[in-house]
């Protein structure tokens, strides 16, 4: 398992584990179909977390990208000592450390980059998104009531934040 920074040749690559998540996952905000092969818009994504001081990191195994987390900063001085985090991970995958890996290191990156608040939000009923964030020191912070419709059936989330 190797975990890396991307580079802005590999978008297409990104592009195609961001599309299979939405394929495997109801947790995540795109439905199936719905993401767009928008190559630009990913190129500027994997730049902004090289070159403009966010987070982008891949975990691989096989030349094949298995998962992901990023971090966005803030990009007013107000809220710049906070980042808004997204995590996906494939389903074959999950349940072999790699979330706590991609924490481990995230938590890294914002003690770096002076990042006092990471916050994210997590459907209610993801009982193993809950428990990777709750275990890398994130707590609930409030619900977003009726915040997603996922197959006609709208569902809370959880606010979650982890403050140093």
């Amino acid at each position: 398992m190797e975990y890396r920074k991307l580079s802005v040749n590999e978008a297409e690559q990104f592009w195609s584990l961001m599309n299979q998540l939405d394929y495997e996952t109801k947790y995540m905000l795109y439905e199936p179909g719905e993401r767009t092969k928008n190559l630009p818009r990913i190129e500027s994504f994997i730049r902004d977390s090289v070159e403009g001081g966010d987070f982008l990191l891949v975990a691989e195994t096989d030349n094949k990208l298995i998962g992901y987390i990023s971090a966005q900063k803030g990009r007013l001085n107000r809220i710049a000592h906070s980042a808004y985090i997204v995590v996906g991970i494939l389903t074959d995958y999950r349940g072999k450390g790699i979330g706590t890996e991609f924490f481990k290191r995230l938590n890294v990156w914002a003690e770096e980059n002076k990042v006092v608040r990471l916050e994210l939000t997590v459907i209610c009923e993801n009982e193993a998104a809950k428990h990777l964030y709750t275990n890398s020191g994130f707590e609930i912070e409030g619900i977003k009531r009726k915040s997603v419709c996922v197959d006609g059936k709208y569902l809370d989330e959880y606010y979650m934040a982890r403050v140093k």
